[in-house]
């Protein structure tokens, strides 16, 4: 670990795993048994709990707190005061940390700000969740959900742009020219 990456307000306990080139900002909290990623950015005022993984490029704007049970693939964005949730039925008299449930965010997704994660769902890859959504149930790949209860409004590229199917199924990413095929409500990326 290269500590010239760490400002010196942050927490980092040990044993953890934090990869190469992984930037860890003020005031953030890296608990024990977790592991990052190289080339991530936890920026200022984020917690990461025991047994949290996070994949490569990981970018985690300020205030997040990630709780046991998250796992985020490589290249995914959590958004200013995204919020992860661990425990359907919290309360604080009584201990449910046997309870904890998973919730894992796939390759390439995108969590806007302030949009809430109830635990147990899945987000899929290059999924994009738009700011201050409630999210109560899986999320398909490439999917746009915004809302509370967050609902999907359409489909986006890998590189984030609004997908629009023509009658034979196909869409194209203006910036990248990237070609997508829909069929049974599932985006396939045309290799």
């Amino acid at each position: 670990m290269k500590k010239e990456l760490y400002h010196p307000t942050a927490i980092i306990d040990n044993p953890c795993q934090i990869g190469d080139g992984t930037k860890i900002w003020h005031f953030s909290h890296i608990m024990q048994d977790c592991v990052i990623g190289q080339n991530c950015n936890i920026g200022q005022n984020v917690v990461v709990s025991p047994g949290v993984v996070l994949g490569n490029n990981v970018k985690v704007q300020n205030n997040v707190s990630i709780y046991t049970g998250v796992i985020c693939e490589d290249d995914v964005f959590l958004g200013p005061s995204m919020v992860f949730t661990n425990v359907i039925n919290p309360r604080s008299a009584v201990s449910r940390k046997d309870q904890y449930q998973e919730t894992i965010v796939r390759k390439g997704a995108s969590i806007g700000a302030n949009a809430t994660l109830v635990c147990g769902n899945e987000i899929g890859a290059y999924a994009m969740i738009g700011a201050g959504a409630v999210i109560t149930k899986a999320v398909l790949p490439y999917a746009l959900v915004v809302g509370n209860p967050a609902k999907q409004i359409g489909w986006v590229s890998e590189f984030g742009h609004t997908l629009n199917f023509n009658a034979e199924g196909l869409a194209i990413c203006p910036e990248t020219k990237q070609e997508y095929r829909i069929l049974d409500n599932v985006v396939y990326k045309v290799e």
